[in-house]
């Protein structure tokens, strides 16, 4: 049986950070890079580097990963 290169390790051993689960949170809610950006109050390019970040950390590469990596985080 072939295992993905691209699960996430254990919620347990993330260590996002506060504004990285909250940019995430965003995302699950389906706000764009623009609108979280808005919401928070920070610019597009700063959205799109908090989720590079949390794409090097956890291995995941798609936003339906993304989100799935939310759900499991209870985001």
């Amino acid at each position: 049986m072939h295992k993905s290169s691209r699960v996430a390790p254990p919620p347990s051993r993330l260590a996002l950070s506060p504004r990285e689960r909250q940019i995430l949170r965003h995302m699950t809610e389906g706000c764009t890079y623009a609108g979280t950006a808005r919401r928070i109050g920070i610019s597009v390019h700063t959205v799109d580097g908090y989720l590079r970040r949390i794409r090097a950390k956890t291995g995941v590469h798609t936003q339906a990963e993304l989100i799935r990596l939310a759900v499991t985080l209870g985001l």
